[in-house]
């Protein structure tokens, strides 16, 4: 595997007479890239969107053109599981999240979200099927439990991320607002929402809403492009979602509340319109860290491992056009910014690792399209 390349180390090794002097190691990189763990390549893939671990160390990842990989524990092995039919991975469509039912061990399902075409334009949708292994790794069975509404024209924000409750009886799904602004508003579109399904895909929204005549499905509402969601230990929901022109956000969500896009928002419109800011309006939630100059945040998680103990019940997220990993500062149900760390490539994911190592997917440098990376303490 290649040694880590930051632009920091180049220049070290360069002051050093770097033609004559060894590659640096992982960890060498990291350390003069001023980085607090040692970065380790584990395997390469093409345009990887999402990743999650099974239960004895291997890894489920999805590639944006509609392969879904099955990858040994040290990431040498890599096998297709399946070619997902109908994914439409034109801009920033493709196959994205992958998750598994809280009882995979005995169940074997996985769920799946990908962009695909359908009357009106196009939309993200919820699939699940059933892990086989024998001679070749399968995904049986593979069905369409849920559809975002209406289907629209255009290649953005279709989010598409997946989390289950702590007790396993719902499901979460984020449909962004396909950069069309009022759905996010409309009761009646599931876009620009959080929803909260059952895991076969039947609506279990908030109550409360349903009764206002929202859709049936809705959680909350007046979200943008919402790219990462994941519970802490205490249950509660967290959300990231990018901004418009600034004012990328954290949430916590809570049911029934409507976040403000695109109403109100910490950034303004791309052609140069103001937004009022979410203090103008304390009627919606606002978030709780926002950024200007924008991450373009991508990946969520709350880690609990005991590889990093100083970061336990703090959000990372990975950073796109920031090119970063992002830490945030979780105080129950306050946050604020903590760390940017350089990573010298766009990071499209983050997820823990049974041993409590942190993993990032990049979205290509240099010849790689897309590689596979460990953190840890060093």
């Amino acid at each position: 595997m290649r040694a880590v390349q930051f632009p920091i180390a180049a220049i070290l090794i360069a002051a050093l007479g770097g033609a004559c002097q060894a590659q640096p190691t992982p960890q060498d990189a990291a350390t003069a890239a001023g980085l607090p763990f040692a970065v380790t390549p584990v395997a390469d893939f093409t345009a990887p969107w999402a990743m999650t671990f099974l239960p004895d160390g291997r890894m489920l990842v999805t590639e944006k053109a509609g392969q879904l990989m099955l990858v040994s524990a040290d990431g040498k092995t890599k096998s297709v599981v399946a070619t997902v039919p109908g994914v439409s991975s034109e801009g920033q469509g493709g196959l994205m999240d992958v998750v598994l039912h809280p009882d995979f061990a005995t169940n074997r399902i996985v769920y799946l979200s990908y962009s695909t075409p359908g009357e009106g334009g196009k939309g993200v949708v919820l699939a699940r099927g059933k892990l086989t292994e024998g001679a070749a790794p399968t995904l049986e069975g593979l069905t369409t439990i849920f559809t975002a509404t209406p289907f629209v024209a255009g290649e953005g924000h279709y989010s598409g991320r997946i989390a289950f409750s702590p007790d396993g009886k719902y499901l979460f799904f984020t449909n962004g607002e396909r950069q069309k602004f009022d759905p996010a508003q409309d009761p009646k579109a599931t876009l620009g929402k959080v929803l909260r399904l059952t895991p076969d895909g039947k609506p279990a929204g908030d109550p409360a809403l349903t009764a206002k005549g929202f859709h049936p499905a809705i959680w909350s509402y007046g979200h943008r492009n919402l790219l990462g969601i994941a519970f802490d230990a205490q249950g509660n929901l967290w959300e990231q979602e990018m901004g418009p022109k600034g004012g990328d956000e954290v949430n916590v969500i809570v049911a029934g509340r409507n976040y403000g896009y695109p109403i109100v928002s910490d950034g303004d419109h791309y052609d140069g319109r103001d937004i009022p800011d979410h203090d103008t309006r304390p009627e919606f939630e606002a978030p709780k860290v926002s950024w200007n100059p924008v991450i373009s945040p991508g990946g969520l998680i709350v880690y609990s491992g005991k590889m990093f103990p100083q970061w336990q019940g703090d959000l990372f997220i990975g950073g796109l056009s920031s090119k970063a990993l992002v830490r945030v500062d979780v105080d129950g149900t306050n946050a604020r910014k903590g760390d940017q760390w350089d990573m010298g490539a766009r990071i499209r994911e983050v997820e823990q690792g049974p041993d409590g190592a942190i993993y990032v997917l990049e979205d290509g440098r240099g010849d790689s399209q897309g590689r596979l990376l460990k953190l840890t303490p060093r």
